[in-house]
């Protein structure tokens, strides 16, 4: 029996954690459908799963703030493969700092691509996935579940974006589409490079020092890779966890001391 090759949406693809689950993904045997908003890092990311033999990766490059840019990543990849059966929403950053000094349409920025591009691109791709009893994994952040006083943005998304993926899971329970979240700690992104060096620059330290003494404030020994959440999103989306339905991953190293 001819087994059709699985096709995977990954967005945030260009960079860091999402080019990591893409990779992943190609590895794994899947067609990813890779988006952001920055072309040619996707097109750089396409390159590279072809030379690593991945089957066909497809790039659909746009901003997924925009609320008919879902529909079309989409139907760019049914058009193209005919089929979807999972859905990796990793495209989102919010913006931290002093909460006197954040405006309005940091708020408003900080839900728009993170927490209401995923919510339409759930939408958008529920039918296929249901036909094909896929899965959606939604990548939140551990912000979630420990409040603090610079991410007064991210914390509100994340703790959203949770909330929404636990009752789509519970429509998807009757559906045959699987939905669960995970929440990456502190990894080796560049994200975290320029918080480092941010700190570095407050302190007076070096780069070295910094990383150093934010770890030690953390209690780890060390950051996460992207290669480590990649691996754990592709678990996820496996038949291995195909009775996982509804549940957040958190992949942090023991950051989050909370039940």
């Amino acid at each position: 029996m001819q087994i059709e090759t699985p096709v995977v949406i990954v967005t945030g693809a260009s960079r860091g954690i999402g080019r990591a689950i893409a990779a992943e993904f190609g590895r794994a045997g899947y067609h990813c459908v890779i988006a952001a908003r920055d072309a040619a890092e996707l097109d750089s990311l396409a390159d590279e799963l072809a030379t690593a033999g991945a089957p066909r990766a497809l790039v659909v490059a746009g901003d997924l703030r925009d609320p008919a840019q879902p529909q079309r990543v989409v139907e760019a990849a049914l058009a193209a493969f005919g089929r979807l059966d999972a859905v990796v929403n990793n495209a989102g950053a919010t913006k931290r700092g002093d909460f006197m000094a954040l405006a309005d349409d940091d708020f408003i920025d900080g839900f728009a691509l993170k927490f209401h591009g995923a919510v339409r691109m759930c939408r958008a791709a529920w039918a296929p996935l249901k036909e094909s009893r896929g899965c959606i994994v939604n990548i939140v952040g551990i912000g979630a579940h420990t409040p603090v006083a610079e991410f007064t943005i991210g914390g509100p998304v994340n703790s959203a974006l949770i909330n929404f993926s636990k009752a789509l899971a519970d429509r998807g329970r009757g559906e045959g589409v699987r939905v669960n979240t995970l929440c990456p700690g502190h990894i080796a992104t560049d994200r975290l490079t320029k918080r480092i060096e941010v700190f570095a620059r407050e302190q007076g330290l070096s780069y070295d020092e910094a990383e150093a003494a934010m770890r030690a404030k953390q209690g780890l020994t060390r950051y996460g890779k992207p290669e480590e959440i990649a691996k754990a999103v592709r678990f996820l989306c496996s038949a291995e966890a195909g009775y996982i339905n509804g549940t957040n991953l958190d992949v942090d190293g023991g950051a989050t001391p909370g039940i």
